[in-house]
């Protein structure tokens, strides 16, 4: 399968609705939440590296996104997070490990919190944990590109013609390094086959997915108190000190609250920093650990 390849996609009926999902590898499941905007190629792009660790990796499109329909009954994080656990219901799955990534944040918590019997652990990468606003900066321009079809072609267009513009998009779209910084980061990820298609394959799972990113735009900012610290599960927190897009304050928030948290601050860590930074290779085999020991 083509990494950003939804060939491979099913859809389920779950007791809360339909939900489209891409199920890959075999070994302990772990659920994959994507980010805002995203879906289950993106959740199967990020999870790709747990695959070839000897896991099962579920990566389900929220409300909104691809083709897991939104409806008044599947809008707030309890209401996703409800439907998350409906879907692993369907598939028979009684206990399995949940990972995150920036939006997918607010519902995997609230599935930890309120389903410690079912969840094994939580890697919560650059997630969001309380209010968050969107678009700070961003202009109508912006929006209708990362919203509209036109966005969709133009970044595919752009991975096919311009391979190398999209990767230092990648670090300078959502960082606050320096210019130096910047480049040389640009570069080991242009250097490295793996995190040069990562980055390309994770850049067409972003633009076109108006309805889940418009009600995550609605529900982040009335975002309150997501239990944090009621969750017992074993917990491990990503995020780089550069992310520019989910500040890391919002990880900050949750290891101040969840008991017993284990926190990984990627020094001059972008947004993409489990998958991009020179010390990824690392971050990813104590992901796998926390997901085994659990």
């Amino acid at each position: 399968m083509d990494h950003a390849d939804r060939s491979a996609s099913t859809i389920a009926g779950t007791s809360l609705g339909t939900v489209e999902y891409i199920d890959s590898g075999q070994g302990s499941p772990v659920l994959f939440v994507h980010g805002s905007p995203g879906g289950c190629d993106q959740g199967a792009v990020m999870g790709a590296f747990l695959v070839l660790r000897g896991f099962r990796v579920i990566a389900l499109s929220r409300p909104g996104y691809l083709g897991t329909p939104l409806s008044e009954a599947v809008k707030t994080p309890d209401q996703q997070a409800d439907l998350e656990l409906a879907l692993m219901d369907s598939l028979g799955v009684e206990r399995f490990g949940v990972m995150c990534w920036s939006g997918g944040g607010p519902s995997s918590y609230r599935l930890a919190a309120r389903h410690p019997d079912r969840v094994t652990a939580l890697v919560v990468l650059a997630g969001v944990s309380k209010r968050y606003e969107f678009g700070n900066g961003i202009n109508s321009l912006e929006y209708s590109l990362l919203t509209g079809g036109l966005g969709s072609w133009l970044l595919k267009e752009m991975a096919r013609h311009v391979p190398k513009q999209v990767v230092k998009m990648s670090v300078t779209e959502e960082s606050d390094l320096t210019k130096e910084q910047a480049r040389e980061l640009s570069e080991h990820i242009w250097n490295d086959e793996d995190k040069r298609d990562f980055v390309l394959a994770v850049s067409g799972t972003i633009s076109g997915r108006k309805a889940g990113l418009n009600n995550d735009r609605e529900q982040f900012p009335q975002i309150g108190d997501l239990g944090l610290g009621s969750i017992r599960v074993p917990v491990l927190l990503v995020h780089g000190t550069a992310d520019t897009d989910v500040r890391p304050d919002q990880t900050e928030n949750a290891a101040g609250h969840i008991p017993d948290a284990e926190v990984i601050r990627v020094q001059n860590g972008t947004h993409l920093c489990p998958w991009t930074d020179p010390t990824s290779a690392g971050i990813q085999e104590r992901i796998a650990a926390v997901m085994t020991s659990a």
